[in-house]
């Protein structure tokens, strides 16, 4: 089966693209949400971290 996808795909032009693509997105969403963690207030984090308990 991974021969027949990896056979199919040699043969597609410019299929080099998505790959560095997938990883610029998911290289960039993870740093932003790191910065997010990083700069959000503890007041915040504290009183969304208590709303399961609210009830």
């Amino acid at each position: 089966m991974f021969k027949f996808i990896k056979g199919h795909l040699e043969t597609i032009t410019g299929i080099e693209i998505y790959p560095l693509i997938s990883l610029i997105i998911f290289f960039t969403f993870f740093v932003g949400l790191f910065f997010w963690v990083v700069t959000a207030k503890k007041e915040y984090i504290n009183t969304v971290s208590n709303l399961p308990l609210d009830n």
